[in-house]
């Protein structure tokens, strides 16, 4: 319980001492947009590794050496918990737009974060609504903003890690379109941290593997034909190696 009181306290006064930062933000971006992206991007990612050390992380990182730091790219993750976020948002070398469904909008505060950062706000229940968000990611990766999105649409809570909620293929269509990098990403152990055992918050030895890259024109037409198919299995390769 201590573990949660402390985050919660943490977030309380994160948030509140937001409201005076968000001015100064604005007013960065009025003179220098890219400076107040980078620097709205340091901003959560030192508050997210805080929550991270508060909640008792231990994460373990493989293949970071594959991720790409002088070009946009589309990250793809498997996803079982809040942290997830927390966890892989840190760890972004550059700008990413997180993909988060709309209701999210509904938190003030964190929700103003998130416009500075860029991210997107998808409504799973109107297809055009959803159709304009890819549109509006694709358009990000051109001007060099990376996007995260993970695929399942929902946490899987299945006790098996391995077993992945099918993909979304609209989702790929970021990379299809751009014919940008995908980054697969292989989360595992993070639903212990909180959402195994809620409302308790408790220490995890998490670990972050990034695959190795690849575009959509370099797969063969099945593959590319059935992408999030494809990523998908890539993914559960390298979840069932941490879990071995």
């Amino acid at each position: 319980m201590i573990r949660l009181i402390l985050v919660v306290l943490f977030l309380v006064i994160f948030l509140i001492l937001s409201i005076p930062v968000f001015l100064i933000e604005w007013l960065i971006g009025k003179v220098n947009p890219h400076a107040q992206d980078i620097s709205s991007l340091r901003i959560v990612q030192a508050a997210f590794k805080i929550i991270a050390f508060l909640s008792g992380c231990h994460v373990t990182v493989i293949g970071e050496e594959n991720v790409p730091r002088d070009e946009a790219v589309l990250y793809i993750g498997n996803h079982r918990s809040f942290f997830d976020v927390v966890l892989t948002y840190s760890r972004c070398p550059s700008l990413t737009s997180y993909m988060a469904k709309k209701e999210i909008l509904k938190v003030p505060l964190l929700s103003t974060w998130m416009r500075f950062l860029h991210c997107l706000f998808l409504d799973r229940q109107d297809i055009k609504q959803g159709l304009k968000t890819i549109l509006a990611a694709i358009d990000l990766i051109k001007n060099g903003i990376s996007v995260c999105i993970f695929p399942e649409g929902t946490r899987s809570t299945d006790a098996d890690q391995t077993k992945l909620l099918t993909f979304h293929e609209g989702s790929f269509k970021v990379a299809t379109k751009t014919d940008c990098l995908i980054v697969p990403m292989a989360i595992t152990n993070t639903s212990r941290v909180f959402e195994d055992h809620i409302p308790f918050i408790r220490s995890a030895d998490i670990v972050i593997e990034y695959g190795k890259p690849f575009r959509p024109s370099e797969l063969s037409k099945e593959q590319k034909k059935g992408i999030g198919g494809y990523t998908r299995g890539v993914i559960q390769k390298m979840l069932q190696n941490n879990l071995q």
